[in-house]
């Protein structure tokens, strides 16, 4: 019989705790539900007023995987849903196809989203302002035999370059191999968000060519960082910060400081496993925080709206 939780007055019912979701290690899913609620403080804020793209992998990383964006039947009706658009179409059309997707404001709905094994995906707007991007996100790629040790090359290089343009750079590991940086915007367009990120991108390219590439093609990618700039548009997500990836070893989308970053040597100094948030979060609070204030919020540069 499932066991019924009460999370904030809401009734859960979560089912197979014991399950092994990462034979690597033996996490289970109750592991996994510890790990969100224990996080809550630090996640909610990211996820808060932003729709949620769910990747599941119910039978962990070496099952099925899928990726939906719908809202699964039998969702409670005390979780948070919003109508917006699903294509950048849709977003510039105003008038296009809107659908229902799970917003994720609080810990029951947070902890009854955990419940189906998911990783956690977010645009770069909120709710109510679909395609008014608040954020910019350069995502750092490392193509074989590259790895984060590259991406954090790069990423300095574009930190200062994105401070030339009056814009604080934040990293944050993937929880997968790779980097991404995020910087707090006034809302602005994620059309000009987006070209002004491959301006950023190419840059990198012409002043780095034997690290980085700005294009997908995969002859181009071996050895090499491809900063993808194609994650501002309206219609892409990207992980969320402190979201566990479907990896062998229960990998976290993790916040990580520019000394950090600066000293990385080796692939392994950049990966944290879900018992390394907490007290990471401990030693330094949430390192993306300044994302969510109003008050850290910079335009886009003027010359990138033309």
């Amino acid at each position: 019989m499932t066991p019924i939780t009460e999370v904030e007055g809401r009734r859960l019912a979560l089912s197979n705790l014991e399950k092994v979701l990462y034979p690597a290690s033996g996490f289970t899913k109750g592991e996994m539900l510890h790990y969100y609620a224990s996080t809550a403080g630090a996640l909610l804020a990211h996820l808060r007023d932003r729709p949620v793209s769910f990747l599941r992998f119910p039978d962990g990383p070496d099952g099925q995987r899928f990726f939906a964006k719908n809202v699964p039947p039998g969702t409670p009706v005390w979780v948070h849903t919003a109508d917006v658009p699903r294509s950048d179409r849709d977003v510039r059309q105003s008038t296009g196809t809107n659908a229902p997707q799970i917003v994720i404001n609080d810990l029951p709905s947070l902890m009854w989203a955990a419940n189906l094994v998911t990783e956690f995906h977010t645009p770069q707007w909120l709710t109510d302002a679909p395609g008014l991007a608040d954020r910019l996100v350069l995502d750092l790629d490392p193509g074989d035999p590259a790895t984060i040790v590259e991406c954090c090359r790069a990423a300095l290089w574009l930190r200062d370059r994105l401070a030339a343009d009056g814009l604080h750079a934040y990293a944050k590991t993937s929880g997968s191999k790779g980097l991404h940086l995020l910087c707090p915007l006034e809302p602005t367009a994620s059309e000009q968000v987006t070209a002004y990120a491959k301006v950023l991108a190419k840059e990198a390219e012409a002043e780095l060519p034997e690290l980085v590439v700005h294009r997908m093609i995969r002859s181009l990618r071996p050895g090499k960082v491809f900063v993808d700039f194609s994650q501002n548009a309206a219609a892409k997500t990207t992980a969320t910060p402190y979201t566990l990836r479907a990896r062998q070893e229960p990998t976290a989308s993790t916040p990580v400081t520019w000394a950090e970053v600066e000293e990385c040597g080796s692939a392994a100094q950049l990966v944290f496993l879900a018992d390394d948030i907490a007290p990471r979060l401990q030693r330094h609070g949430d390192l993306l925080s300044p994302l969510n204030d109003p008050n850290r919020a910079r335009p886009l540069p003027r010359k990138a709206r033309s």
